[in-house]
């Protein structure tokens, strides 16, 4: 999985390892918490104190599925929400069903995220294609201006990942756990600046022709 892909390509194989071959979203959803959480623990962040900048869309499932993985750890860890839960992703409406049953707590003050000792940045994934703004800009402007590390899932929000532009702002990860494959963006030099050391995660998403390789 050395390659790098473009936004396209990534909702294609998205979608054909859900719709064609038949892994469930929520179990992709799962897995690439798995492996943002493994990645935490293993690069050795300061975790006192964690903070998941989430938003509503299924980037922001995967981080609150990473925020209760830290809970069931009994690590410290608070969701800072942004968007209308109301308007959420169906995955992400379960992972925000499961934190509340796991009694994570919810912030909406922004200096919990600028005293966290790490943060995972789930705001925006690879399809974002215009400028951040208003309380997401907030947020972003907020991680940027902390010392704490901060682990980006997928690409990091604000980053075009075709083109490795910033879009308005963009987070500067320490790391960025992706997804299946590099994104061409993150190749590009303000990509690289912005996502840090790169963990590619295999989590079962494959292009069609990988697929008719296994037979």
């Amino acid at each position: 999985m050395s390659k790098a892909i473009t936004i396209a390509q990534a909702q294609s194989y998205d979608a054909h390892t859900i719709n064609q071959v038949g892994i469930p979203s929520m179990v992709l959803m799962e897995r690439a918490a798995l492996a943002t959480f493994n990645n935490l623990l293993n690069d050795d962040y300061d975790l006192t104190r964690v903070v998941v900048v989430a938003a509503t869309g299924n980037n922001g499932g995967d981080g609150i599925a990473v925020a209760r993985l830290l809970k069931i750890r009994g690590i410290d860890v608070a969701i800072y929400l942004l968007g209308n839960p109301d308007k959420a992703t169906p995955q992400t409406s379960q992972q925000l069903k499961i934190a509340n049953y796991y009694h994570i707590p919810f912030t909406s003050d922004l200096n919990d995220v600028i005293h966290a000792t790490t943060i995972v940045d789930a705001i925006f994934g690879v399809g974002l294609s215009r400028p951040i703004t208003g309380k997401f800009a907030e947020a972003v402007n907020a991680i940027n201006a902390t010392d704490a590390s901060t682990v980006a899932i997928d690409v990091p929000s604000g980053i075009n990942a075709d083109t490795g532009e910033t879009l308005g702002v963009a987070v500067l990860a320490d790391s960025t756990t992706t997804m299946a494959y590099k994104k061409i963006g993150m190749l590009t030099v303000n990509g690289k600046q912005h996502t840090g050391i790169l963990h590619v995660a295999d989590i079962g998403i494959y292009a069609e022709d990988n697929v008719e390789s296994l037979k």
